[in-house]
């Protein structure tokens, strides 16, 4: 009989239709020494369901995600107000001329003046760079020679290779 009822259970069971006291029923079975032969195969599982429930997590769960902060948002906050600084800025006259506003000249041969100026000056400052760095062109005729003696070489290797034969 009582075999008969742990057959049902277990076909209950299988189908996902047991109560909580009759699973408990069914571990207190298997946990006993006398289980019948055909039944030996469920003992494993319900020890281990049986051991399983001993079991307690014992780690601390924060409770506060952490925040992360996305940065593609941020981007498009920047151009917003990159678009909207370009949209709201006063449109000037150009054809006005300011004398107190620093690097703008009211005449175009001032204008033409300073640019003379400021390229001679990188000219000068250019030559002087280039004056330094001359002594290349001697490191450039060495190697020249170098390579003269390289062939030397390289026929002499030859001629000593063909007596050896």
């Amino acid at each position: 009989m009582v075999l008969n009822n742990i057959e049902k259970l277990l076909e209950k069971y299988e189908n996902g239709e047991t109560s909580l006291k009759e699973e408990q029923v069914l571990k207190h079975y298997f946990t006993k020494d006398n289980v019948a032969p055909h039944l030996e195969h469920y003992k494993p599982m319900f020890a281990y369901f049986l051991g399983n429930q001993q079991e307690q997590f014992t780690k601390d769960l924060p409770l506060k995600t952490k925040r992360t902060f996305n940065y593609k948002w941020l981007s498009v906050a920047a151009v917003a107000v990159i678009m909207l600084g370009v949209y709201f800025t006063p449109i000037t006259d150009t054809n006005t001329c300011k004398e107190n506003v620093v690097g703008t000249f009211c005449e175009p041969e001032e204008a033409f003046n300073e640019v003379s100026k400021q390229l001679a000056m990188i000219s000068n400052h250019f030559n002087k760079g280039t004056s330094t760095v001359n002594y290349l062109n001697e490191v450039n005729k060495g190697t020249a020679t170098l390579n003269y003696l390289n062939e030397i070489e390289n026929s002499t290797g030859i001629i000593f290779k063909t007596n050896e034969y």
